[in-house]
């Protein structure tokens, strides 16, 4: 599935890279291995010539909290750096149409969760990685410290209107209305809030973070699952309509809410945890050990978005022994 010369895995979007090298990266920090640390150093050089920057801002995202964790594994500055680069990119899709907040593209023509959920969490993570990055700083791009832009950006995206009352956050925003547009809760969009918000728990203490985190948590471990309480894409796995972009969804959900269960040590987080790649383990793969969309199964089809989607799930798995048998 990788192609060493290119430092890509075949079949993955290019957003879907990054994650696909983020699960590398979880799994070798997890296993305290280093058999994967040439490939992250690979991809890094084959592909650095575009800075990881194109014309979405969450594609951008997602490379930038990539390598942050290329960062925190191996301590080469130059991943924190590309990670800073790409965030000083991003904070130029922040405009004040519908009160603030980023685009998703530099197109202009919407105003989504996904790539301000990013802008968030990213922002939190390199406050927490720049020594004297302070509230009132300047160390951050435009003279304004990281910690600065993630307080900007959660006061903006909380009261946005994209986190619904049920406590789901739906797709993005209307263009014309500037209101929650009332599209799909998609899981990754829960996800991703989660790591955000348990970062900024992290930097301030303030409580209030996890218990929105978990209020979205609790949420959707009810409502985005199947019959059996696995998680399921509501949005596409009914109709097999997920193609490249929805099959990395979940994981993206898993590997955050096992990073806010790192925080709370909330018992419910822990057994969904287990509950799911024991389904995924039972029932999500074939017997060269491929994993699927499908978690609760039947195994679909090799794919590397597939692949790794269900990895995070069992890299979450890791830290509590998951009790499965062959």
């Amino acid at each position: 599935m990788y192609n060493i010369s290119t430092g890509r895995w075949s079949g993955a979007l290019w957003w879907q890279q990054a994650n696909v090298l983020e699960t590398v990266i979880d799994y070798s920090s997890r296993t305290k291995t280093n058999t994967y640390t040439d490939d992250i150093a690979t991809t890094f050089n084959a592909n650095k010539s575009t800075s990881f920057i194109n014309s979405y801002y969450d594609d951008e995202g997602w490379w930038a909290l990539a390598w942050m964790k290329a960062y925190d594994l191996t301590n080469m500055i130059s991943y924190l750096s590309m990670a800073k680069a790409i965030f000083n990119d991003m904070t130029g899709g922040w405009d004040s149409i519908c009160g603030g907040g980023i685009w998703w593209s530099k197109h202009k023509t919407y105003k989504n969760a996904i790539a301000n959920e990013l802008f968030l969490e990213v922002a939190a993570r390199l406050h927490q990685r720049t020594s004297g990055d302070t509230v009132g700083g300047e160390s951050g791009p435009w003279h304004t410290s990281y910690i600065n832009w993630a307080n900007k950006e959660w006061q903006w995206f909380k009261n946005s209107g994209m986190l619904n009352a049920s406590n789901l956050v739906n797709d993005g925003l209307n263009r014309r209305t500037c209101a929650n547009n009332g599209l799909n809760p998609w899981t990754y969009n829960q996800g991703v809030i989660l790591g955000a918000l348990t970062d900024l728990y992290k930097v301030t203490g303030d409580s209030s973070y996890l218990s929105q985190a978990e209020a979205i948590a609790d949420t959707n471990n009810s409502t985005n699952i199947d019959d059996d309480g696995v998680l399921y894409e509501k949005g596409c796995e009914p109709s097999n309509s997920c193609g490249g972009d929805g099959s990395q969804f979940k994981g993206i959900y898993m590997k955050n809410l096992y990073y806010l269960y790192q925080s709370d040590n909330k018992q419910a987080y822990k057994n969904f945890i287990i509950k799911n790649v024991d389904a995924i383990w039972r029932r999500g793969r074939d017997r060269s050990n491929h994993l699927g969309l499908h978690w609760d199964g039947p195994f679909d089809r090799v794919q590397a978005s597939n692949q790794s989607s269900a990895t995070d799930a069992t890299n979450a798995a890791l830290a509590f022994s998951w009790p499965v048998s062959s």
